[in-house]
């Protein structure tokens, strides 16, 4: 199944979503934002609905409140987006990736070892 690219309002939920590991409900989504970030009431739920219309989350009612789960999984949209990336900046080339994150001062040696011990592991 093709997921759809969330815009960075959406994804900001998702991962908080995610990182839970438990349905939540909007107030303790809120609370999970971080400081300097405020929403209001009415914008946190207008999101939480546009991702329940995207197949993203579940509502799950709980008395007054609802409670929200991700229906999406962390690893399974990352990699859908990772791989747009790739193809559509970069031509599909991990080559031209890395490069243009070293030319960009982007890795430290610490990174670039890592990435050296992922690629002989594989």
């Amino acid at each position: 199944m093709e997921l759809k690219t969330l815009p960075n309002s959406e994804l900001e939920l998702m991962m908080i979503l995610w990182r839970a590991g438990v349905p939540l409900t909007r107030m303790e989504i809120e609370e999970r934002l971080p400081k300097k970030r405020t929403l209001s009431k009415t914008t946190i739920l207008s999101f939480l609905s546009r991702l329940e219309e995207k197949g993203f989350v579940l509502v799950e009612k709980e008395g007054r409140n609802n409670r929200y789960l991700p229906l999406v999984q962390e690893s399974d949209y990352l990699k859908q987006e990772s791989g747009s990336i790739l193809k559509k900046l970069y031509g599909s080339s991990v080559k031209k990736f890395v490069a243009a994150l070293y030319d960009g001062d982007g890795l430290s040696k610490e990174q670039i070892a890592e990435l050296k011990d992922y690629l002989d592991r594989l």
